[in-house]
């Protein structure tokens, strides 16, 4: 029987992260994985996590099993956050659930919406590649339209044009924030608008939170969510602390729900638990404990808050030199100063991309995307040159 199985191509970020590792040259870059690295190249453990891993290992007195659902005290910790403070709940149509990162929540999310009655969902492209992997593996029919122009901008009338041909049995998936793989984000004015045209579709939003306080901050980033929420009925939110907590390969993650009525919210979040009893059982508890705890704590919390500070104003500080550099041969960097997050896409050709891994030993995804953290202050002169000799 397993003989019927077909070889599957090889994931093509983890071949590069393999072809990376074999290059001997001292001086190669690496812009394909998608962690964040210091200026010296290091991914390190936040001291905030170090501090309530060392609670966590004082205090912890069972390993016994939480349930489908997870911590729910990590869950509901970080609804301030995402929802706003002053009323995290919706007056108690939100609440959620653990998942296993991000992509544990942007997976449930869209089986609830399924099993809801969602039969399509659309989707800006380019995208996060796993979202479409998600999509076919759950049956949704996948329809598409462009994120931004080549311009460097959001495509608002591609979006527009998406939302007037969708309908009620439909979904609409839209990054919270530091899009990926663009970085290229909505504007404030965008998201009012683009609340304003799903509540009047009656198309169900499915929001991906996975880089909040990457961008401009962690209030500055929840806007898009936030103004959408406001603005319809029901909704599902997918979230990931793996970034924004440094926690990748403990998965820390979550999906909420909002509902019209709250006496329905119980009824969806039970579904919830079913799938996720029949896709992982229960989530990894670690990560999540370790958030949950530094949210409680105030000293923590700002400990963690500063970190993140310190993060973002290094991508930014980089997003600034390429900007300040105006282009590399034929490729314009002006845009990328204006981009959030850690990724963006470069226009370059297959073979370009080739010739800068296979003569400079700069490596980055076939699409052109790169990881702004890979370069630092000391390898940025280098990576512009390098650009600049292959695209002229």
């Amino acid at each position: 029987m397993l003989t019927n199985l077909a070889q599957q191509p090889a994931d093509a970020l983890l071949a590069l992260i393999k072809l990376h590792n074999a290059d001997p040259r001292a001086d190669k870059i690496d812009l394909g994985v998608g962690v964040y690295r210091t200026d010296t190249g290091a991914t390190p453990v936040f001291a905030a996590i170090k501090a309530a891993e060392a609670k966590l290992l004082e205090t912890q007195d069972s390993k016994a099993y939480l349930g489908p659902e997870g911590d729910m005290g990590f869950v509901h910790a970080l609804m301030p956050y995402v929802f706003g403070a002053a009323n995290p709940t919706m007056d108690g149509r939100i609440d959620g659930m653990q998942t296993p990162g991000g992509t544990g929540g942007v997976r449930l999310a869209v089986a609830l919406a399924k099993k809801a009655g969602v039969q399509r969902i659309w989707m800006g492209t380019p995208s996060w590649p796993n979202h479409a992997q998600i999509f076919a593996d759950l049956g949704l029919e996948l329809k598409t339209f462009n994120h931004a122009t080549k311009a460097g901008v959001v495509d608002m009338d591609a979006l527009r044009a998406a939302l007037a041909e969708a309908g009620p049995q439909d979904a609409v998936l839209l990054h919270g924030c530091c899009h990926n793989p663009t970085g290229i984000d909505y504007s404030h004015a965008d998201w009012d608008e683009i609340a304003a045209l799903i509540a009047a579709r009656g198309v169900l939003p499915v929001l991906d939170l996975a880089y909040q306080g990457l961008g401009k901050g962690m209030e500055e980033d929840a806007y898009g969510v936030r103004r959408v929420l406001a603005a319809v009925p029901e909704a599902l939110i997918a979230y990931s602390c793996d970034k924004n907590f440094g926690m990748y390969r403990d998965r820390v993650g979550a999906v909420y729900a909002m509902v019209a009525d709250p006496a329905q919210l119980n009824a969806v979040l039970s579904n919830g638990h079913a799938l996720a009893r029949a896709a992982w059982s229960m989530p990894p508890d670690h990560g999540a404990a370790a958030v949950r705890l530094i949210l409680e704590d105030a000293a923590m919390t700002k400990l963690w808050l500063d970190e993140l500070d310190v993060m973002r104003a290094r991508m930014n500080k980089v997003r600034a030199k390429l900007a300040e550099a105006g282009s590399a041969g034929a490729i314009d960097l002006k845009p990328l100063g204006g981009q959030n997050g850690l990724f963006s896409i470069l226009p370059l050709t297959s073979e370009q991309i080739l010739k800068l891994r296979t003569d400079h030993g700069i490596y980055m995804a076939g699409s052109g995307r790169i990881n702004v953290a890979g370069l630092t202050m000391g390898n940025i002169d280098k990576f512009i040159a390098d650009l600049a000799t292959v695209s002229a």
